[in-house]
């Protein structure tokens, strides 16, 4: 009996040869997740690489001078940045064990152009290996996975 050429082992592959990847670095480059300056993230208590998906960055961390003038409340990006990492560390540290999954509430000033005032939301993050395999933390809406 011949041992299988590698082309007919991967053929046999329940589920057949990979078609493509999409890899976190790729997500990254797409725009669909926005990395986290490492000295922020380190400063606010992570010690793996963090990055938000472009919704959470939005709808919570997104801001620009005409919101603050719209809004009559002056705040940055990074300030509202600093918020979310904050708030998530302590979703981290409160959550018993090691989950790879905790809720993050937080209060944000909406970018609605009317609201001033801050209001709930609520996100997730999400610890998981990184495209050589080493934790990353993802922040992301509820809905998003």
């Amino acid at each position: 009996m011949r041992d299988p050429n590698p082309s007919e082992a991967a053929s046999s592959e329940p589920f057949g040869p990979v078609i493509g990847t999409y890899s976190r670095a790729d997500a990254i480059a797409d725009g669909v997740l926005v990395t986290v300056p490492e000295s922020l993230a380190k400063e606010a208590g992570f010690r793996f690489p963090v990055a938000l998906t472009s919704a959470a960055w939005v709808d919570c961390v997104k801001w620009t001078d005409a919101d603050s003038e719209a809004q009559d409340t002056p705040q940055d990006e990074t300030g509202r940045l600093w918020d979310v990492l904050c708030r998530a560390v302590q979703a981290i540290k409160r959550a018993p064990g090691a989950p790879r999954e905790v809720e993050v509430l937080l209060y944000r000033v909406p970018r609605d152009g009317a609201t001033p005032h801050a209001k709930p939301a609520r996100l997730k993050s999400v610890c998981g290996p990184g495209d050589d395999r080493s934790p990353v933390i993802t922040i992301m809406c509820p809905d998003e996975s």
